[in-house]
């Protein structure tokens, strides 16, 4: 089994200025000479870790990596109630991406990412195919409205329990609307006991709908409170709108990608994202290979592997 390249520190990183009163964390690692490549990282919210610089080979590989608006090192962190979200949707994380691109001086780049990365990854790829080289895709979503109700509501068929403890967390009133959107109202609130409760339920269940693989273990980063604060508000943020793609879905303009190659790569034990998305995504799309991992669910080892193994296919650019 292919394993992550050893970890290695960036040769190069910064924050750029990218309009509304935000300022983009990035970083380069690997040869500067070399491929360029672009990791998007998922959650909405949850940053990029040194881990991922592991996807790519340093000696092959020009990779950049960034923090979207509103996590990470990014500044201003969306991690209060007075957080001004307004100015974070799909479209600005599109232009952040062309921004970063201009700024690094890239022509193309094999674009890479993982969960609520790849439906970005998509979405850009429509936007600008003439910049993308190809596509590793690892988790597959694509910011189908669907595919948050499955999360927010259908599982509870999965998870009776834990899910009535979730829709517990929001008012008796708004138990059979818009979870997301209720939760997004809770965190929205002056109060920090409301915000870091909502916070806390919000991610106890995020823990809990991606738990059928064999193995599986919680996430570390949601014990942090500041963490589970700028997640819980994004994830919420985007989910509640839609993920800011209903005049734009991925899945009705996959034509424009048609002949970027690309490889999508699912767990078959993903009870958060059913495989329905990632094969209707690839019946959509001429030059995409599909690569199902049989033991893994919303990531695992079989899929960090596949992800490397396909980005070394494209290494070459």
């Amino acid at each position: 089994m292919t394993e992550r390249y050893p970890e290695i520190e960036p040769y190069g990183s910064g924050m750029l200025a990218v309009g509304d009163g935000h300022e983009m964390y990035w970083e380069t690692v690997g040869n500067p000479a070399g491929t360029p490549a672009l990791w998007l990282h998922g959650g909405p919210g949850t940053g990029c870790t040194p881990g991922h610089r592991g996807n790519f080979d340093p000696a092959a590989y020009r990779a950049v990596l960034f923090d979207q608006r509103g996590c990470g090192r990014s500044r201003p962190l969306a991690d209060s109630a007075a957080a001004d979200l307004s100015a974070n949707t799909t479209g600005h994380l599109l232009r952040d991406i062309e921004l970063l691109r201009e700024h690094l001086g890239i022509e193309r780049w094999v674009v890479a990412g993982g969960s609520w990365g790849v439906t970005l990854a998509l979405a850009y790829a429509q936007e600008h195919p003439d910049r993308v080289i190809a596509l590793v895709l690892p988790a597959v979503t694509a910011g189908r409205r669907s595919e948050t109700d499955w999360i927010t509501r259908d599982m509870r068929r999965v998870f009776p329990r834990e899910w009535d403890e979730f829709a517990a967390g929001v008012p008796a009133a708004e138990r059979d609307g818009d979870l997301s959107a209720a939760y997004a109202r809770l965190l929205a609130s002056p109060d920090p006991a409301v915000t870091e409760r909502a916070a806390l339920d919000w991610c106890i269940w995020e823990d809990t709908h991606v738990s059928l693989a064999p193995g599986w273990e919680p996430t570390l980063r949601y014990a942090d409170p500041a963490f589970r604060q700028v997640f819980a508000r994004l994830v919420t943020h985007y989910w509640s709108n839609g993920c800011f793609l209903d005049d734009t879905p991925v899945l009705d303009r996959m034509d424009r990608i048609a002949a970027v190659p690309g490889v999508l790569i699912h767990g078959r034990y993903d009870v958060s994202g059913p495989l329905d998305t990632a094969w209707d995504l690839h019946r959509a799309w001429p030059a995409s290979r599909l690569v199902v991992c049989e033991r893994d669910g919303h990531g695992g080892s079989a899929m960090t592997s596949a992800v490397v193994e396909a980005l070394d296919g494209f290494r070459a650019g």
